[in-house]
């Protein structure tokens, strides 16, 4: 059957800015579904106030509107565009309830819009938490004993009847935003007042806690004729009690007897059906460790973080399938196009385990609590895939770049054993290290398991990990055999874990490892375990079995991507690196990606020739290139890809670009210090210090305050102002790491206007993309800052330095692509304050403010060609007839015991787009879109 004829125009509804709780996943998920429409031969309307998105994207929709996720706004939209249809299930909760808001004001009908795909009822019944609890006992399936709740008064009511702890879940919210797990009344008491006030519909449900129960997802889909598949099954390796965006997550299940799997399996098909949810849809189970006993969690209906994850665990594009299924069309006419002749109604089998671990931002807020609860504080997460457990499981670390390769953790050795339990018994977010530290203290994988209530079947994993360690530890580089080295490559070591083991360096170990003919092979990620003849490369490396990989025969380039989300490096550099890939096909030659973040465009299956899903370290990186015998592009991943630039080109890796030797007098301080004295450019006063009588030397030269930094960081991390020498005594004692290769920055700090530049150079001419200015004082980091485009104060002196200064930097240092360049105006001088020879965080917004693909631009420079041959010139890029103004989005509610003030080290999660004919109309959607509430009228204090 034919998709709906009736439909010609369909409305697409994004998830706004990224928050804790609801990431890239939904970038990913809205730019396949749009694509899969647009495929079935519809116009696409796009709503969405994220400009770090590919979603947002020009090419991605018939038409983009950049305006705030509000029904006043979104009225605006379908009053001018009048679809026919709108999905919902598309842009996560913000959608979701925005669709929910829509029909209930009577928008939907007054346009004649219909809801496609799920109904609105199945929404209703599985988000409404009174309505999900009596469908539940209506089809049998059981749920935890609960109570919903309107009133405090309530809570406390069944609590005195069932007594704690007790689990409090808000209605219609994300990430468990607002719940939380009551073990008194006290507790109950602050935690439901939240809960109520945050809930939309001012309700949430207390239910019986299944703490330290095993958590098991189902991914399901559904079409209109009621054929069900489950795509994939996941499990937490964390028990109950802790949200599962924050949990470690193995796929498949590992420990689930069949009888189990068969058991669930059974129940989320029963649940999707009793919905009728028409699409994708996500199912939690809390199944009881010591029984068969189980209960329902909770369902959401509507693609979400797991289905993202569940899409790259198995290679089945559920997003694009559960778009294809809200305009009519059956499971099995819509074609599964990794393989190119399956059909979407075949179970993707797997024949490898995938490993996903959160990464959480506390070591950009060290105050905040590390303890995990049912509300989710993780900004992102990174994937790995392996032939077993412990393999992926270290492969994710790796990936997860928190200054880890391996199980390893300083902090854990100085803990006592008492405080070493406390670590296993509470959730948080180092407790695998914790594990292992108590493994190599000799305690049993019994004791550790029922300490922590992490199946045996994990820790026994751990313990092959730990073991292998001590072999290789007592058997020193003289026992380092083939046998020896290939069983602990199989088990996921990496070079530089067993080098510091046996005492060599990793340049040793890797040359020792190739002399002995060890290398990775790559395996297939098909969604179908070899049976059917993939379409779409898409590999994963493991050290047995037989190699997979096909590399590519023409030119080929690597694009690096960006890993897992964290504050200071989201999306946008996602979004350069798609740009990057997508330029390079427009140039005939080959994309490669590696990339380990399954939330992501760039690692959908479509967005490169190859996909390589790998932790980005020396190592892995290294492995593929020299299977691809490619150059790099590492301009386009954030600090995460130019921090691999030096090693690479040390290998004799051809970085493709601005040469690596420039990028380093960018960030080495007195490099780029006597490179600003030869052009005459000034800078704030101040120098580069290696111990804490330098850094006070130099402060007590230029006069406090000072602004105080490590270098080669990204998002001002450790960036403070400090205004004594008391102040820059503690700093340097605890803040950083200073060595010789990374030394503290000691500046003046200059209380000015600050303007950033982002620009494209050939090595011959530079285009400037756009200057925009902050509206908060110098000293704000610009991620925080809200960013105005063009920039509407500038004196013309100062507009001219600024061209002036950009070009002549960006030639100076040889820049071939992207340079990003922050100025401060103070006291009528423009004052150079960094140079980033890279993609930056403000490329998206300034690429769809301005109207010129800055990224795409780039990689085309990079490959050879000059700005005149893409028929572009120098200068400054034309401005547009409007102006956009970039506003950041915070995720307080999720952190507590945060300092919420703004300083030089970034804290924003996301940010939102404004765009209008003035300053006053953008700036005024900006806040709109930030979630603030503008108030029609009130008063002002002033101090």
């Amino acid at each position: 059957m034919p998709r709906r004829p009736d439909l010609r125009r369909v409305l697409v509804i994004g998830s706004g800015p990224i928050i804790i709780g609801q990431a890239a996943e939904f970038d990913y998920s809205g730019t396949q579904a749009c694509q899969a429409l647009r495929e079935e031969g519809l116009e696409v309307v796009l709503v969405n106030s994220n400009p770090a998105t590919i979603m947002t994207d020009p090419e991605m929709a018939d038409r983009v509107y950049l305006e705030p996720l509000t029904v006043e706004f979104v009225e605006r939209v379908i009053a001018r565009e009048r679809p026919q249809g709108l999905v919902p299930t598309l842009g996560g909760q913000v959608g979701l309830n925005l669709a929910k808001e829509l029909a209930e004001a009577g928008v939907l009908d007054r346009y004649g819009v219909e809801l496609l795909g799920t109904p609105l009822r199945a929404i209703q019944q599985a988000e409404d938490r009174g309505e999900f609890k009596a469908l539940m006992q209506a089809i049998g399936e059981p749920v935890p004993e609960s109570k919903v709740v309107t009133t405090v008064e309530a809570a406390l009511a069944f609590a005195e009847r069932v007594g704690f702890p007790l689990v409090v879940r808000p209605a219609y919210t994300l990430g468990g935003t607002g719940g939380g797990m009551a073990r008194d009344a006290a507790s109950l008491v602050e935690i439901v007042r939240t809960a109520l006030r945050i809930s939309p519909i001012g309700q949430c449900l207390v239910e019986r806690s299944v703490e330290g129960w095993k958590e098991i997802e189902y991914e399901v889909m559904r079409d209109a004729a009621g054929t069900c598949i489950t795509v994939c099954n996941m499990e937490n390796v964390d028990p109950c009690g802790v949200h599962t965006g924050d949990s470690v997550v193995v796929a498949p299940a590992q420990t689930l007897t069949d009888r189990e799997h068969q058991m669930l399996r059974s129940a989320a098909l029963k649940i999707i059906d009793a919905l009728g949810i028409q699409g994708g849809c996500n199912i939690q189970f809390a199944l009881n460790p010591h029984s068969h006993q189980y209960v329902v969690i909770e369902v959401n209906p509507r693609v979400s973080r797991s289905s993202a994850l569940a899409s790259k665990a198995t290679g089945y594009p559920i997003a694009r399938v559960a778009a294809k299924i809200a305009v009519g069309l059956r499971l099995d006419e819509i074609k599964n196009p990794i393989t190119g002749n399956t059909y979407a109604a075949f179970e993707p089998a797997l024949d490898y385990v995938v490993v996903k671990i959160p990464r959480f931002p506390f070591d950009k807020f060290s105050t905040a609590s590390r303890t995990l609860g049912t509300q989710m504080k993780a900004t992102g997460e990174v994937m790995a895939i392996d032939r077993t457990f412990p393999a992926a499981l270290l492969k994710a670390i790796r990936s997860l770049e928190i200054g880890r390769d391996g199980l390893l953790h300083p902090r854990m050795a100085t803990l006592d054993d008492a405080q070493l339990e406390q670590r296993i018994a509470v959730p948080n977010d180092e407790r695998l290290f914790a594990v292992a530290e108590a493994l190599r203290r000799g305690w049993p994988v019994e004791r550790i398991a029922a300490t922590s209530r992490i199946d045996r079947f994990f820790v026994q994993g751990i313990a092959r990990v730990v073991a292998m360690e001590q072999e290789l530890y007592a058997a020193g580089s003289a026992g380092l055999t083939r046998e020896r080295l290939l069983a602990a490559k199989r088990l996921g070591l990496s070079d530089a874990t067993i080098a510091r083991l046996v005492g060599l360096s990793p340049h040793e170990v890797r040359r020792r490892r190739l002399e002995l003919g060890i290398r990775p092979v790559y395996k297939m990620v098909d969604t179908c375990a070899a049976e059917f003849e993939a379409a779409t490369p898409y590999y994963y490396s493991t050290y047995e079995g037989e190699d997979e990989s096909r590399p590519g025969q023409g030119p080929r380039a690597i694009v690096l991507g960006s890993g897992p989300i964290r504050i200071g490096q989201g999306i946008e550099f996602d979004y350069s690196a798609v740009h990057a890939a997508w330029a390079l096909r427009e140039e005939g030659i080959e994309s490669v990606i590696i990339n380990n973040n399954p939330e992501t465009v760039s690692t959908d299956f479509n967005t490169s020739n190859r996909l390589y899903f790998e932790p980005l370290t020396f190592e892995e990186v290294m492995n593929v290139v020299e299977l691809e015998s490619a150059g790099v592009m590492c301009q386009f991943g954030g600090q995460t890809a130019i921090n691999l630039a030096p090693p690479l080109a040390a290998a004799g890796v051809t970085v493709l670009g601005t040469p690596v030797e420039e990028m380093d007098r960018a960030e080495d301080r007195d490099k780029f210090d006597r490179l600003l004295e030869h052009l005459g450019i000034p800078r704030p006063p101040g120098g580069a210090a290696l111990t804490v009588e330098q850094a006070l030397a130099i402060a007590r030269r230029v006069g406090y305050p000072v602004l105080v930094r490590p270098s080669y960081v990204l998002g001002g991390r450790a960036m403070e102002i400090v205004y004594s020498d008391g102040d820059l005594k503690d700093y340097m004692r605890t803040a950083v790491e200073v060595s010789e290769s990374r030394p503290v920055l000691v500046d003046k700090y200059l209380q000015g206007k600050e303007v950033e530049v982002d620009a494209v150079a050939d090595g011959q001419e530079v285009l400037i993309g756009g200057i925009m200015e902050h509206i908060e004082r110098a000293g704000v980091h610009s991620g925080d800052s809200i960013a105005v485009y063009p920039a509407l104060n500038l004196p013309y002196w100062a507009r001219e330095q600024i061209l002036d200064y950009t070009t002549r930097l960006a030639l100076a240092l040889k820049v071939r692509g992207l340079v990003n360049i922050q100025y401060v105006v103070y006291e009528d001088q423009v004052y150079v304050l960094e140079v980033n020879p890279r993609a930056s965080r403000t490329v998206p917004f300034l690429s769809k403010a301005a109207g010129i693909p800055l990224a795409r631009v780039a990689a085309r420079v990079m490959l050879g060609r000059s700005l005149r041959e893409l028929g572009l010139a120098g200068g400054l890029w034309p401005e547009p007839p409007r102006v956009a103004v970039k506003a950041p989005v915070f995720s307080w509610q999720k952190l507590s015991m945060v300092d919420v003030a703004l300083s030089p080290e970034m804290k924003s999660t996301g940010e939102v787009m404004g765009c209008d004919v003035d300053f006053p109309r953008a700036f005024y959607k900006a806040l709109v879109a930030a979630g603030l509430r503008v108030p029609r009228r009130g008063t002002v204090l002033f101090t």
